[in-house]
């Protein structure tokens, strides 16, 4: 009788089992509920979830918030009371909002073989650190720039931006292990955060004449750039440099 008892640790691990399977079934069926995304074709952070659902084949409605620059739809402010800006998605009868927060549960939501953030707790650590700084950092140093009131200011300001981008190369450097993108072979968190500033990036540096991601200082945010630019779940929703900065013109009357 004894012999054909089960351990406490064997039962341990087929409860685990069962759990497993549950909460796969669970994201399975909730994953059948209808999908919804609202967003503007000119909004870097709109590109995240986009980009995002695409990895991971999720069909869903896509809602163009069409003159966000003057007015935003009842639907956009009622999904997102609070900040009433783009991207929301809208999962069945729940809404969530922000790009990196909209990126995450979709990764969680929908089970696959390709998983957008890392599997190992010091990786997704890292994925995180790196996002926020984009986010951050990086973004504030941009907007500097890109709201100095001349060249003078502007210029002393493109420091910062520099350095900032310098960080980042050092991590794209470490993280990366000779691939083409910070996951290394394939398109993660990290590339989808920093994905973010390419739009940005290339109307300052139109508008300012100064080169920030260079190949003697960013060698591989450069290549990172061409090749993320170019992968198949980015180059439907990305515009061109030539939008981008007739985009920038209207929203900044220039």
């Amino acid at each position: 009788m004894l012999k054909n008892k089960k351990s406490d640790n064997s039962l341990s691990r087929e409860t685990l089992q069962i759990k497993k399977r549950k909460k796969t079934t669970m994201a399975q069926n909730d994953s059948n509920t209808t999908v919804k995304l609202i967003g503007t074709w000119a909004s870097p952070f709109a590109l995240r979830a986009q980009v995002a659902l695409h990895l991971k084949s999720v069909e869903h409605e896509y809602i163009e918030e069409t003159d966000v620059l003057k007015a935003k739809s009842d639907l956009l402010i009622k999904s997102n009371p609070i900040h009433k800006k783009v991207p929301v998605l809208i999962h069945g009868d729940i809404s969530i909002c922000e790009s990196l927060n909209i990126v995450q549960y979709v990764d969680e939501s929908w089970p696959s073989d390709l998983s957008i953030l890392p599997s190992l707790p010091s990786d997704r650590a890292f994925a995180r650190f790196w996002a926020h700084f984009v986010d951050g950092k990086l973004f504030e140093s941009i907007d500097a720039v890109a709201g100095a009131k001349d060249d003078a200011a502007r210029m002393a300001l493109a420091g910062n931006l520099m350095e900032n981008l310098a960080a980042l190369e050092e991590a794209f450097q470490k993280s990366s292990r000779g691939g083409d993108f910070f996951g290394g072979e394939n398109i993660g968190f990290v590339d989808i955060a920093v994905g973010a500033i390419a739009g940005p990036i290339s109307v300052i540096e139109a508008f300012s004449g100064v080169k920030f991601l260079r190949p003697d200082t960013t060698p591989g945010l450069l290549h990172w750039a061409e090749k993320f630019r170019a992968h198949e779940a980015v180059k439907p929703y990305m515009p061109t440099v030539a939008e981008f900065i007739e985009f920038a013109k209207k929203k900044f009357n220039v």
